[in-house]
């Protein structure tokens, strides 16, 4: 017979069940308890959501970017230079972001640990320098995708095509991977992002289309 108890340990981000082995031996019960670790998908938030956003970011505002540039100058180079500047300084300011917000957290965080006098589990804090190294890397993958996919086409049209083709695929690779790393709605999170994105093009193209025939 076995029976299993859940038990916290103080710690909302760790959960820990024993298995509890009740074996009968000369007529007594001897309990045999046998600790299993169960993961909790709440330790994968921090890089996660760091990673996750920068990679949609990346991909949806340098996409974006060139779509609107692209509306008034069909020259490739003019697209790929924008592309290029997007990716810089998207990477930059997603980092320089993620720090701040998650040092905020940190400081916040260890004040509370100091207050309560349990300063030695410092490890179990958000990590400022990962969230924001992470952030950067991901936008930067994520705007390589359009990129390179308008890099080698000469016609206008034809570019923009493929570009809107490739991101579209991307940010349902996107979506979904993060919501298998989660354990969320595979389909909902992947159309989410999907949707987001065309939405976002095309009001960029749009507008930036209109400015272009305005003379702004």
């Amino acid at each position: 017979m076995a029976d299993t108890i859940a038990e916290s340990d103080n710690n909302p981000k760790s959960s820990k069940v024993f298995n509890m082995d009740l074996e009968k031996q000369e007529g007594v019960v001897v309990v045999t308890p046998e600790e299993v670790e169960v993961f909790d998908y709440a330790k994968r938030a921090q890089w996660l959501r760091a990673a996750v956003l920068g990679a949609n970011d990346g991909l949806l505002s340098t996409a974006s970017l060139m779509m609107g540039v692209g509306a008034v100058k069909q020259d490739v180079k003019t697209m790929i230079l924008t592309g290029v500047a997007g990716l810089v300084a998207g990477a930059c300011s997603m980092a320089i972001g993620e720090f701040v917000s998650v040092y905020s957290q940190y400081d916040i965080e260890f004040a509370q640990m100091k207050r309560e006098g349990n300063t030695q589990d410092k490890n179990k804090l958000p990590n400022p320098y990962t969230a924001a190294t992470a952030s950067a890397v991901a936008f930067s993958v994520g705007a390589l995708v359009p990129l390179l996919a308008a890099a080698f086409i000469k016609d206008y049209k034809v570019r923009l095509t493929v570009v809107v083709a490739v991101v579209s695929l991307a940010l349902l690779v996107f979506g979904g991977v993060g919501a298998v790393l989660g354990k969320a709605p595979f389909v909902k999170s992947s159309l989410r992002v999907l949707i987001g994105g065309w939405l976002a093009m095309a009001v960029t193209f749009g507008l930036t289309k209109l400015a272009g025939h305005v003379g702004v």
